[in-house]
């Protein structure tokens, strides 16, 4: 960590310099003698990146940026707001702390964080900018977030991980295969804290981290903008029936959506029957996808299901408190007709249960991508194609 970067003059290049080509940068001559032109190029090229997801960060004097990778992996604001109504008690220790996002909203909510971050520089920027921040209720621990809880004598209300999941720069999903390695540690993260919260890819299997863990309590899916984030799973010592509470969180800007359910309650429902498109047409949140709710949904949103496997929705009055995209319907074609007398040249393309991709059918009907109608190509009651000529709402 280079603090000569803090100086009034290479902060305020930075500053003029956020719209710059990092080659022009790179390629420059720096005006200032304690800092490169490496160094100038590194910090304008993460601060960059903070300013839609870390917005607090990029909009704070002083605050000192790690390498770009550091914030790729960093939690965004929004779903560290989140998580942070997730945490129980007054002591908590963010175990991966990285660029210390999770701590910082953790630190709002608790009286004592403790950030463990095993690469040295990172854990120094951190605790710069938590002074920047005017935060003094997060202990920095630079090492090891496992061996600090193996070796600590202090019990913990909340443990937080967020396991890497790359190992030799290969993608893992399995969480004993992610560092560090969850499932083998579980047992003595258990005997420090009351719960646990982890954090996996979105695209790890709900059943297979099940069988990776125990006394799982609740799994939250979280989306931001209809992108599925995170998983969280939330572990509570002593917990003991048999499945968990699945939480679905559509975050945006402003608002939390929320629905949970559990899986055997969607195994054991039944759909009536199935319904031909009505005035209003529904798209889940991916955020349902991933849980596989796809049929209690229509009981407690008062919506038909189009088809068994085509997770589009219906229904005559509109429900706006869906969680997912919403639109009105204008015309119903069967595909064959579509083919044929088609007078939409300029469409948004949907294909939900569906033969062909998008791609594909802009191509063979020759329409052209954007404007306000949508077409979503599907498969109806019937099992017959059909296009459906929508307005988002």
């Amino acid at each position: 960590m280079n603090k000569s970067i803090l100086k009034t003059g290479p902060q305020k290049f930075i500053s003029e310099n956020l719209g710059t080509e990092i080659s022009r940068i790179l390629f420059g001559k720096s005006a200032f003698e304690d800092v490169s032109t490496k160094e100038l190029a590194e910090q304008i090229e993460s601060k960059k990146r903070t300013e839609k997801k870390l917005p607090l960060w990029f909009n704070t004097r002083g605050i000192y940026f790690p390498q770009k990778l550091s914030i790729e992996q960093a939690s965004s604001e929004i779903t560290a707001k989140y998580k942070a109504d997730l945490i129980r008690g007054s002591k908590v220790a963010d175990l991966t702390g990285g660029f210390g996002i999770d701590s910082y909203y953790f630190s709002r909510k608790a009286q004592q964080v403790f950030h463990c971050e095993i690469n040295t520089e990172l854990s120094a920027i951190v605790k710069h900018n938590a002074e920047i921040l005017g935060v003094d209720n997060i202990t920095f621990i630079q090492g090891d977030g496992i061996q600090f809880i193996h070796k600590t004598d202090i019990e913990f209300d909340t443990l937080y991980i967020d396991p890497s999941r790359r190992l030799n720069s290969q993608k893992v999903f399995k969480l004993q295969d992610c560092e560090p390695d969850v499932p083998s540690n579980l047992e003595s993260l258990l005997a420090k804290s009351l719960r646990i919260i982890i954090k996996t890819s979105p695209l790890l299997d709900l059943q297979s981290g099940l069988k990776e863990l125990k006394n799982v309590k609740e799994i939250h899916i979280v989306s931001v903008k209809n992108d599925c984030k995170e998983l969280l799973w939330v572990i509570e010592k002593g917990f003991s029936e048999e499945e968990p509470v699945i939480l679905c969180a559509a975050l945006e800007t402003d608002n939390v959506q929320l629905y949970s359910f559990k899986i055997s309650e969607e195994k054991s429902f039944s759909i009536g029957h199935f319904s031909a498109p009505l005035k209003f047409i529904y798209e889940p949140d991916v955020c349902l996808l991933k849980a596989g709710c796809f049929k209690l949904i229509t009981r407690d949103f008062n919506i038909l299901k189009l088809h068994q496997h085509t997770h589009l929705y219906t229904s005559e009055e509109l429900n706006n408190t869906f969680i997912g995209r919403k639109f009105q319907l204008k015309k119903s074609w069967p595909y064959s007709e579509f083919m044929k007398k088609n007078t939409v040249k300029t469409a948004n393309i949907i294909t939900r249960n569906f033969p062909h991709q998008p791609a594909d059918l802009k191509r063979k009907h020759k329409i052209k991508d954007g404007g306000s109608d949508y077409l979503i190509f599907t498969t109806g009651s019937e099992n017959q194609l059909l296009v459906l000529n929508c307005d988002r709402l």
